[in-house]
């Protein structure tokens, strides 16, 4: 699976967003930003709780509307979310299946 698939999965499992096998990552963080903005109006305790449980930074989460306040809150959080996921991503990547020769050695 590539980061696009990989993420699209994360999402689902992540915030239930239901989302296209295929879709592109602009469309992904068009429907996500929605999906924040619904939560804001209507659900924000939900919105939180599914921020903390990501891992979003809180402090950058925080600067990003400050540095953006014109800008949609939605989209604002979602590409955050977005980033994070991808972070995620590359690091179960990089600690899962690259083996090493210290890897055939007895761990500790």
């Amino acid at each position: 699976m590539n980061d696009n698939e990989l993420l699209i999965v994360e999402l689902r499992n992540e915030l239930q967003l239901e989302l296209a096998d295929k879709i592109p990552l602009g469309d992904m963080e068009k429907k996500l930003a929605e999906y924040v903005n619904d939560l804001i109006i209507h659900d924000f305790k939900r919105l939180v709780s599914l921020l903390y449980r990501i891992d979003v930074n809180e402090r950058k989460l925080k600067n990003m509307l400050q540095e953006h306040k014109n800008a949609d809150a939605g989209n604002v959080i979602a590409k955050l979310i977005i980033e994070r996921q991808l972070q995620k991503i590359k690091t179960r990547s990089e600690f899962s299946g690259n083996k090493t020769q210290s890897d055939s050695e007895e761990k500790w």
